[in-house]
């Protein structure tokens, strides 16, 4: 019996489930985005948000404390170079969890999990550069079309 424990076993002993949760946090601080399964992308979401909250404040403490979980350079590098300046003013929820359907060999619940400041369709890119001008054109009817001469040409108004 579970009797009020919260995380989510996945199948996997302690050390194992460990070193999953690790290789995906790793894969996603790399990648941006990864595929799992949803059971897999709601125990990565618990896993690295804190990690995420961890590295807004680049201190020699919070880079240990973030490569004793993930236990690699590159990734602990890239998270604290290029993931914590983009997250920096926000307040938490770096992550977005969406449901892809089901697996075709097994049927399991696949789902994408990304990083919600790297994703450029729902985010909007602040540009530099002027924004797109749009022209609009008067349409030609009936009561603004000018009157036309017996000649076919249009009639000049002197």
């Amino acid at each position: 019996m579970r009797h009020g424990n919260k995380n989510n076993a996945l199948g996997r002993k302690k050390a194992h489930r460990d070193s999953l949760l690790s290789n995906l946090a790793i894969s996603l601080i790399d990648h941006k985005r990864i595929e799992t399964t949803l059971a897999k992308a709601k125990a990565l979401r618990l896993y690295v948000e804190p990690l995420i909250t961890k590295s807004k404040d680049d201190t020699t403490h919070s880079r240990r404390v973030v490569f004793s979980e993930l236990q690699n350079k590159e990734a602990t590098a890239a998270l604290f170079r290029d993931v914590a300046p983009k997250v920096a003013t926000r307040p938490g929820g770096y992550t977005r969890i969406i449901k892809l359907g089901n697996r075709l060999g097994d049927a399991a619940e696949m789902a994408m999990i990304e990083l919600v400041d790297f994703n450029t369709t729902y985010t909007k890119e602040k540009t530099a550069g002027a924004a797109k001008k749009t022209r609009r054109t008067r349409r030609t009817t009936a009561k603004n079309a000018a009157p036309k001469a017996e000649g076919g040409e249009e009639a000049k108004s002197e």
